[in-house]
Formats: C-alpha cells, structure tokens, sequence
C-alpha cells in the first residue's frame, strides 16, 4: 500500500517504523527537516518538506495516489485540515490524531462530515491499557480479544508456583482447564512452547482463553488476583483524566498529584471523586506526608521520562505491588525491566499497533480481514484474531489435517460465543473468531497460516 505519515514525532515515527517492517511503500511528511534527516537514516521512505496540511505539499507528497494517509502532528486541527485536504485531493483513506478530549468525543461527527475514516488518541489508547492491567494486577499485559470473551495475558513464571519447573502436559494434568500457553521469552530467547515445555521462574509467559480461566491460572501460579483499591497517579495529563473516567465505576479511589495549580482546579472540576493534591510529585516530604505510596498501584504519567523512572523505582522501593509507568524512550524501557518493572506504558508503540492492526485489515478488505492485533514480547510475537468466511479456503477441516506455517499456534477459536482452546481435531466454521498466535509473519488473511 502507498502510504503518507504526516508529522514525525515520536507516535508518527514509531508507526513509519512498524509500517516499513511490512513492507509498504511510505512517503513522511514534515516541516521539520532535523526530523527528517532523523528518519532518513533508520527508515526506507520518500521524504518531503513542509506543512502537511497544505495542498502543494500534498500533491508533491503523492497524495493523488494514496492508499491512505495518516495525520499525527502534535496540532489536532492541522491534522484534520490535512485529512480533509487529502480526501479532497484524491487519498482513498484517511486516518487523524485527535488529542483534545472536546474533539475526541465528537469522533464520529468528525468522521462524518470531512471524510475521516478513522482517529486515533495515544492518551486514550493508553489509558485503556493502564485500566486493563490494573483489572487484573497480576500480569505485566493484558489484551482482549473476541469482543471480550478471549483474554490474552502476559506474567513472570515464580519460584513455588503451580507452573514452575514442570512441563506444560503435566501442569495441565494437575490443572484441567481451557487454557493455553502460547509464547513465552527466557532471557533473550523467544519460545513457541509445546506440551513439553517447562516453564521456569523469571520466564515471562502469555497464556490464552477466557478470561475467568485465565484468572484460575493467575490463581494456581501463586499470583495475588486482589483488585486494586488504591490508584496514586503522578502527573494530571490527559492520560490521567481518561484513566480516572476509565476506573470510575470499579471502585477505585484516586489520588493525582499535580504540579501546575490551575491544572488541579481543572482536574477537581472534571474528576470530583479523585483526590487532587497540588505539588511537586518528586517531594518526598509530600510524598510521606500524604501517603502517595500507601497504595495498590503507583502510575507515573508526567511528560518527563527521567521523572517517570525515577518515581516508579522509588515507588518499587517503597513496596508498591504494582508501578506502571509511561515511558517514550526505548533504551529507558529496557533499563526498568531488567530492574524488575514488567510493565512500561508506551503510548506511541501502543498507537503504532493500533495503525498496523488497521493497515492490513485494509489491505485484505475482501478476505478474512484481521479484526484485532497486538504485539507481544517487545514486538517479537503477534496474536492476530480473523474472522473465518467463505473465502477461508479450510473450512470444516481438522486443524491434524492442514500444513500451517513453522512458528505460528492457533490459539483459540470461539464458536457460536463459546471458547475452545483447540487440539489436531477442532474444526474452523465460517463466522468462528480465530486467534493466531505467531512470530513475525505479518499475517494479513486467516488463509496466510497455511504453507503454500
């Protein structure tokens, strides 16, 4: 597909990156040309000058001939001019970055009246992320899937679990139930596991099914499955509104420490159940004094990656169960985790999966396209979830019986609402929702498992 970025900040960047791995033809567009000598060195693209908005830059960019363009400068209403420009200049799709929460939730306005085929929040995005983990504190990652009847979860193999140091036959043995586990990473190593896999503690694993039995194994591993009550949340961005509206209903009490004074009045306006406290977040006298750690999870959203690091370690010191920090730089991503932080928020890495997800769903919108896709162990795995259909060319046919691609597991398939971890004999039937599980193969059609 031809595709145009407009904007490479750090989420139009991080989607130039994920989409050139798929091998589509890319043009990016900014008017920041320290910007573009950055991408030119890491990135195989057309590169182009200038407001992305306006309609010459367009034109030079090939905007005539676009399969889709994608609008993520830091400005929402240049992104909407250019995704309005670009639809009238001839682009087949459009795609913008809205940020403003007023913007955001007349989406489908928007959409409407200039033409916007979608948009897309990084701040909403990630806050859905935080509110998913925090439902289910235990693991590092939580994905759903099929509309919410398949849940994907990511957590640490522990010394004394059910799980550790037996192989996966056995476990299952000891522990009936409709579960799989479907990737797993020692060291550096990135595993598809069959039934003689052992786990051992430190390995990070992902099992697959739904989601009361993937809370059963949580259970049997030794993971404490308590909700969270307590939330303190440094930073009142908007990722911190949308997670407080996000956890309102679950019985979470909230508490913000905010900075900026007129920013806490905003927030006391927009959260009455949250508790807004004004200060500097790295004060460790107010820190003690107003018992930011005395909680369940610790989750620094400040737009400084050094403050993020620095307070999610002190909140790991101080013995907070769960520290989920927002982070933007890779290299600092990997420095928590080998400190023991499981889980960084990325949101430009979660928008990026997001585009990808949307990408390959348009370029197969005649076969089963994919309906979901989320990036797994850094990015070395997918689970991507089809629907079957009549141009689903195994139909009815036992999986013993198909010749799949090396690397991939049909994970599960959900048949008429119903979950079913699949063995040689499970069949696919036109509708069933199919989650694949596999390395890199840049699935793009549920047929795309089978070697040609």
């Amino acid at each position: 597909m031809k595709i145009l970025i407009v904007g490479l900040g750090k989420v139009g960047y991080a989607i130039a990156q994920q989409l050139e791995g798929e091998h589509h033809d890319l043009t990016l567009v900014d008017a920041d040309m320290e910007a573009l000598k950055r991408a030119e060195n890491t990135i195989d693209a057309m590169f182009v000058e200038g407001n992305g908005a306006g309609v010459s830059v367009l034109l030079q960019a090939g905007v005539r001939e676009a399969d889709l363009v994608i609008a993520v400068t830091e400005n929402d209403e240049v992104n909407l001019i250019c995704c309005l420009m670009a639809k009238k200049l001839g682009a087949r799709r459009t795609v913008a970055r809205i940020r403003n929460p007023e913007y955001f939730r007349e989406a489908q306005v928007l959409r409407r009246e200039i033409g916007l085929d979608l948009t897309i929040n990084p701040e909403y995005a990630a806050a859905q992320e935080i509110a998913r983990i925090l439902r289910v504190p235990a693991a590092f990652s939580v994905e759903s899937l099929a509309r919410g009847m398949v849940e994907l979860i990511g957590f640490q193999v522990t010394e004394g679990g059910a799980m550790a140091g037996v192989s996966l036959i056995e476990y299952n043995r000891r522990n009936p139930g409709n579960i799989l586990l479907c990737a797993a990473k020692r060291g550096d190593e990135v595993i598809v596991p069959d039934g003689h896999f052992v786990p051992m503690p430190g390995d990070l694993v992902y099992v697959i099914g739904s989601p009361s039995d993937t809370t059963r194994v949580l259970k049997s591993t030794g993971k404490n499955i308590s909700a969270v009550r307590r939330v303190s949340i440094l930073g009142g961005g908007r990722i911190a509104i949308y997670l407080a509206w996000a956890l309102e209903n679950t019985g979470a009490r909230l508490t913000i420490v905010e900075r900026d004074p007129e920013r806490c009045l905003t927030l006391a306006e927009k959260l009455p159940k949250a508790t807004i406290i004004q200060g500097d977040g790295t004060d460790h006298e107010l820190l003690d004094t107003e018992a930011i750690f005395e909680c369940d999870a610790f989750v620094p959203l400040t737009g400084r990656d050094e403050e993020n690091l620095l307070m999610a370690l002190s909140a790991q010191h101080a013995g907070v169960k769960k520290v989920l920090p927002k982070m933007s730089r890779p290299n600092y991503m990997e420095v928590l985790r080998q400190l023991g932080l499981e889980t960084v928020i990325s949101p430009k890495d979660i928008t990026a999966n997001f585009i990808s997800r949307y990408v390959r769903g348009l370029a197969n919108s005649q076969g089963s396209a994919v309906e979901s896709l989320h990036k797994i162990l850094d990015g070395t795995m997918e689970a991507v979830e089809f629907v079957a259909s009549a141009s689903t060319h195994f139909l009815d046919t036992p999986l013993k019986d198909l010749h799949l691609k090396r690397g991939l597991l049909v994970a599960a398939i959900v048949h008429d609402s119903k979950v079913t971890i699949p063995d040689g004999n499970s069949q696919i039937h036109a509708g069933d929702r199919v989650i694949i599980v596999a390395r890199k193969l840049f699935l793009q059609d549920l047929n795309d498992i089978l070697e040609h």
